[in-house]
């Protein structure tokens, strides 16, 4: 099932009491496609110079990426296993594409299990007389007004980068004759050409948001370091570090490297052109 349940433990330890994981029972116990992993180097927090940019990311467990059918090409195959994949949240399905004698992996709706037939509609006339099925994709100009999708793109001819993280979904509002309204999972409404295409359904795993780790070990297994406080470092490692005793930086927050943090823009404008209405934190 790629809705896989969760597990609680018998508190034999403290830490055990409010520990939630994942119950990957349901899911596929099988090697990953050799034809669709590569490797994937840890960076552990550093830029292309090599330079330290991120102090809470390194070590981990070492992981093959997984190679995902992100593009907007018609497909037909169907679903031989649901897989874990541990570079990201949501499951994924591995297909047998028909018409190719292919396998590839695509990002797995709830739903959806073994033997299910999916397929990605690219032309209108594709999908004429037919019903809309769960983890099928089509174009937004066909799907009718309320149905909830995940995995499209911005433009026809980018690849699908929109809602694909684990119970993620968007909302198709109205259309008219250019642009669909679409409301996103951050409650922002944008516009959207009639000819992205979008997976209909909702991405599997949505009990994601309930996993709660329960000890530090099992962070640093995901690549998490902890975090250190400014004021706890010494001065050579942060603005607000030294002084005697216990002290508050004595000046404004700013970051290691002395940008003011807490209310001063760090980021670029983002482009507003479709957007209809701003998500909910600003």
């Amino acid at each position: 099932m790629s809705n896989a349940s969760l597990k609680k433990f018998k508190p034999i330890t403290p830490s055990q009491r409010h520990t939630v994981l994942l119950n990957r029972e349901n899911l596929a116990k099988v090697k990953p496609l050799k034809s669709a992993i590569k490797a994937k180097k840890n960076k552990a927090g550093r830029n292309s110079q090599g330079r330290l940019t991120i102090f809470t990311k390194g070590g981990g467990h070492k992981r093959l990426f997984r190679e995902i059918l992100f593009t907007n090409k018609p497909y037909r195959g169907i679903v031989e296993h649901i897989e874990y994949d541990p570079n990201r949240t949501a499951m994924l399905a591995r297909l047998f594409l028909i018409k190719e004698n292919t396998h590839k992996y695509i990002l797995a709706p709830l739903g959806v299990e073994r033997g299910h037939m999916l397929e990605q509609f690219t032309k209108s006339s594709e999908n004429q007389g037919l019903s809309f099925k769960i983890g099928n994709s089509y174009k937004l100009r066909e799907l009718p007004l309320g149905v909830f999708v995940h995995n499209f793109s911005f433009f026809p001819t980018l690849d699908k980068k929109v809602c694909r993280s684990a119970g993620v979904s968007a909302q198709v509002i109205s259309k008219d004759s250019k642009f669909c309204r679409i409301r996103l999972a951050s409650g922002e409404h944008r516009l959207f050409p009639l000819d992205v295409i979008a997976t209909l359904g909702i991405v599997s795993n949505p009990s994601h948001i309930l996993i709660s780790l329960g000890n530090a070990g099992r962070s640093r297994w995901l690549n998490r370091r902890p975090v250190v406080r400014g004021v706890a470092m010494n001065p050579i490692d942060h603005p607000h570090g030294g002084g005697e005793g216990k002290t508050s930086g004595g000046r404004p927050s700013v970051t290691p490297w002395g940008k003011p943090t807490k209310g001063q823009p760090t980021r670029k404008r983002r482009c507003t052109l479709h957007i209809v209405k701003k998500r909910k934190n600003g």
